[in-house]
Order: structure tokens, then C-alpha cells, then sequence
């Protein structure tokens, strides 16, 4: 340690070698503490982080998983994660010496935050303490993967909040119908909701669409990026996921409506965004319907889910629904599967017949 008093300041200054990630030896001085022992801390928390140490504090090793991983999330999730840690890990875990941390550690943290309240004063949601709880074990299996922290501790405590818990509403086809006829006063409310409906994309893909995305002459919708409002700027980003990325095949009607509310914009160049709208405003509209149809009130991503009842009720196979979706996986279409019929008694009557046979 290299620990020295300024006796002009009254306080204490540390000076010490450390070797940057182009290996280059260099010197570095930070001054002002109040107490040695603050110094020597620095200096120890620098070289730590310098070595990707697992000796270091939590709260340091954020600091090295914040700079490996900022330019490799989009700016919109990255701006989610950041939240979480900051008011839900960092302040149980941020004092804490990354490689001490045990299961017991991350259980108890479990209960601390299971105990906690949304701003309505309700309890979180299964799916919300699932993912505090994933972005906790993303950190740690960073730590593991690259530097070479034995176990990830919030593996061994297991998940919080319940599985298979998220709750999945729907309209059915008749229902959609219903309100898509009492939009229709307002165009740009129906055309979106048409697109949100008939080809089951993001409403962040939605707000991101021009006129150029559409190739009507093939009948065909491409998704290439995202609309988000990030800090209060609109941004237009990368879709979800590299397998958002898709083209999605649209039916003759909704072809022509789409072409007719494009005709109706005067002005409107290849470029601009065809639906200059707000989340706010929708979440509004379906008020609207809703309040007028009688319908059960839905939220916006439920139009999503929405599309995918209805291409299963029409027969289509997991793979394709998949595909249409922009799911990474199959596996998140499965999360559907309670929305499939039974195809048990088609089984045991085919079973029959073979016996028979």
C-alpha cells in the first residue's frame, strides 16, 4: 500500500501502480480521504476491479458488469436492468464481498423484497420477482463465465414468486370485432388496433412501422426495428430479440385498410412513422371500448396474445406460430400451451381403431 498524508489538507492521498486492459503498467493518485483506512480501501477496491478479483465488493463489481455489458443490451431493456439494481440488489447486496455471498445471502434478500410493495401498495407480481430475481442471477453468472467466480449463489437459492403464474387474456375473434367496430370513429385507433390484432407484433414495433415496412404487391409486413420513449426522447432501436427480426405475411383485407389509411396522410413520406401516437393514447382508446362494448378490459400486449388464440384455434403448429411471433424459442410459445385443444379423445379413438385393426 502506498498511503501517504497531505499535511497542508489534513487528509490522506494514495499513489499506486496498476496494469490497464492493454496490459500497460500505469500510476495513478486519488487524493482527498478523511482517514487512512479510506485510502487503503480505495486502493485495494481499484486493483480488485483492475484484476476482475471476486474478492471485490458487489457494489465494485457492478461498477465492471456495467462496463462489459452496457453496449450489448438495448438501451431500453439496459434502462430497465439498471433500475432493478439500483433499488432492489444494490442495496441488500452492495457491501457485501462478491465471493462471500451464499444461497442463504440470496434467500434472505428473497424475503426482504417479497415483503415489498408496488406504488399501488399491492404486492409484486410473481412475474415481476421473477425478474429481480434473473437480472441477480445474470450478474452472478457473469462473475462465473468471465471471472471465475466458483458458483452462481442465486442458482442454488432457487427462483422467487411462483412459475407459470402469468396470467395470459385474450378476446376472442367475436370480441376483437366488437371493439375494432367502435374504433372506427377515430382511424388512426382502428388501423392500429387492426395491425396490434391481425398480425399479433409488439406495440413498440407498431409505433416503428412506415410505409416502407409494408410491400403490399407481396403481401408482406417487415419488422426491423422498435419505438421506445427512453428518458423522454422517442428512439427507434433494435426489435426484442435478433429472432424479432421477421417478416410477417398479411391477409388481403388488411392489405387494402392499410393502404387507405396511408392514402389518407397527406404528406406522408417512405420514412415517417405511420402511427404518431403515444402507449398512452392506446391504453385510453381501449379504455374506450371497452367501456363501450361491455368487454373485459384487456391490456395492450393481451392483443398479442390474442393473435396467437387464434391462429391456434385455426390449427396452425407451435413452429409456425413461433415463427410469425418472433419468439427466440419455441419454449415461449409452449407458455401458450393451455390454450391448445386436447387432442386426447382424437388419441384414444385412433388408439381404438389400430387395436382393432
Amino acid at each position: 500500500m502506498s498511503v501517504y498524508k497531505d499535511e497542508n489538507q489534513n487528509s490522506w492521498y494514495t499513489v499506486f501502480y496498476y496494469t490497464d486492459w492493454k496490459g500497460k503498467k500505469k500510476q495513478t493518485t486519488k487524493r482527498g480521504f478523511e482517514s487512512k483506512r479510506e485510502a487503503k480501501e480505495y486502493e485495494r477496491s481499484f486493483l480488485d476491479k483492475q484484476d476482475g478479483s471476486v474478492d471485490m465488493t458487489f457494489s465494485d463489481f457492478i461498477e465492471v458488469y456495467r462496463n462489459d455489458m452496457k453496449n450489448k443490451i438495448r438501451e431500453h431493456t439496459w434502462q430497465s436492468k439498471n433500475y432493478i439494481i439500483d433499488t432492489k440488489i444494490l442495496p441488500y447486496f452492495s457491501k457485501k464481498k462478491l465471493s462471500e455471498i451464499t444461497a442463504k445471502d440470496v434467500i434472505a434478500w428473497h424475503n426482504e423484497i417479497m415483503s415489498g410493495r408496488n406504488k399501488n401498495g399491492e404486492p409484486y407480481s410473481s412475474e415481476y420477482l421473477r425478474s429481480i430475481h434473473n437480472n441477480l442471477s445474470a450478474i452472478f453468472n457473469h462473475a462465473v463465465r468471465f471471472y471465475d467466480l466458483k458458483i452462481n449463489p442465486a442458482v442454488k437459492a432457487g427462483n422467487m414468486g411462483r412459475k407459470n403464474t402469468i396470467e395470459m387474456r385474450f378476446w376472442t375473434k367475436e370480441q376483437y370485432l366488437m371493439f375494432a367496430d367502435v374504433m372506427m370513429d377515430k382511424p388512426v385507433s382502428f388501423y392500429a388496433f387492426e395491425v396490434l390484432y391481425w398480425c399479433g407484433i409488439r406495440l413498440g414495433e407498431l409505433l416503428a412501422l412506415t410505409a416502407k415496412d409494408f410491400d403490399f404487391r407481396k403481401k408482406l409486413l417487415h419488422i426491423t426495428k422498435s419505438f421506445q420513449k427512453i428518458e423522454g426522447k422517442e428512439v427507434i432501436t433494435d426489435p426484442k430479440t435478433p429472432k424479432s427480426v421477421r417478416t410477417v405475411t398479411i391477409p388481403d383485407f388488411l392489405c387494402d385498410e392499410i393502404k387507405e389509411y396511408i392514402d389518407s396522410l397527406y404528406g406522408l413520406k417512405p420514412t415517417d412513422r405511420l402511427f404518431q401516437i403515444t402507449k398512452s393514447y392506446l391504453h385510453h382508446e381501449l379504455d374506450r371500448g371497452c367501456k363501450v362494448t361491455g368487454l373485459e378490459r384487456i391490456r395492450l400486449h393481451d392483443i398479442r396474445h390474442s393473435h396467437v388464440s387464434l391462429l391456434i384455434e385455426m390449427g396452425f403448429s407451435v413452429v409456425a406460430i413461433a415463427d410469425r411471433m418472433g419468439h427466440e424459442s419455441i419454449d415461449i410459445t409452449l407458455h401458450y400451451a393451455h390454450m391448445f385443444p386436447s387432442k386426447q379423445q382424437e388419441m384414444a379413438k385412433k388408439l381404438d381403431i389400430e387395436r382393432k385393426d
